[in-house]
């Protein structure tokens, strides 16, 4: 019989504790160590998508007890939060600019530490407040490098374990071969791979991780990943007749 998965989120839990250090990463780490020798204590992590700016913000708030803002909350000339530093995700997609401003001028203030992130470094950051642009200029920046075999591999056993999802390792290994190597890549192969096993009522197989991973624009689409390649529209439904043949290796 089968299955229909609700389209329930699975939400990312971002648990510092499951942090994963790499060479992508340690650049970084090594300057989230001491956010009091910062120059003007600010810092820029900047990195594409996938890199895990996100996470890193999370293990730096847990580490240095820093109150965590997300781009959408920089608004309105609010004061900084009561915390012992501060971390601002996606600071490039901050709408206020001069919200921003303030908040920068309002924690210089009470030396509290800022780590920022964005994609790009600050200097191409679509600001044009001339004050804000200067104290972005001036302000460090270390970059995350693409996440490294180590890394992926971690990522991608945590996003099965969290969705209760027994994988073969060898079917691990052949997504990991095929898809884009990015955590969203990752992440939504294993959306889809809950999703279509769920329905079918049977474990994953390497049918169903090469259907994913084609749908995820494996072998020729890696470098135009992204919501339109990999996007939250197909169903359970979705899947080819005969997807869970034979070959079930989930044993």
């Amino acid at each position: 019989m089968t299955q229909f998965a609700l389209p329930f989120p699975n939400a990312d839990a971002y648990r510092p504790e499951e942090f994963f250090p790499s060479a992508s990463n340690a650049a970084a780490l090594a300057w989230l160590e001491q956010p009091s020798a910062w120059p003007m204590l600010r810092l820029v992590v900047h990195g594409e998508a996938g890199t895990g700016k996100t996470h890193l913000l999370h293990h730096f708030a847990a580490r240095h007890d820093a109150a965590l803002l997300p781009a959408c909350a920089v608004r309105r000339l609010a004061p900084p939060p009561d915390a012992a530093a501060l971390a601002i995700d996606d600071a490039d997609c901050v709408l206020e600019a001069t919200s921003l401003l303030h908040l920068l001028n309002a924690a210089a203030e009470r030396g509290m530490p800022v780590l920022l992130t964005g994609r790009a470094q600050p200097v191409h950051w679509p600001f044009a407040l001339p004050d804000l642009v200067s104290r972005l200029r001036a302000t460090p920046a270390v970059g995350l490098l693409p996440p490294d075999d180590d890394l992926l591999r971690a990522l991608l056993a945590r996003l099965l374990a969290e969705r209760q999802m027994a994988v073969p390792e060898r079917v691990q290994e052949y997504l990991l071969t095929r898809l884009p190597r990015t955590g969203a890549a990752l992440r939504e192969a294993a959306a889809r791979l809950d999703r279509y096993s769920l329905a079918a009522g049977r474990a994953v197989n390497v049918r169903l991780a090469q259907l994913v991973a084609a749908e995820c624009g494996a072998e020729e689409n890696a470098a135009a990943y992204g919501a339109a390649a990999c996007d939250e529209k197909k169903g359970p439904e979705d899947a080819p007749p005969g997807l869970f043949g034979d070959r079930n290796i989930a044993g």
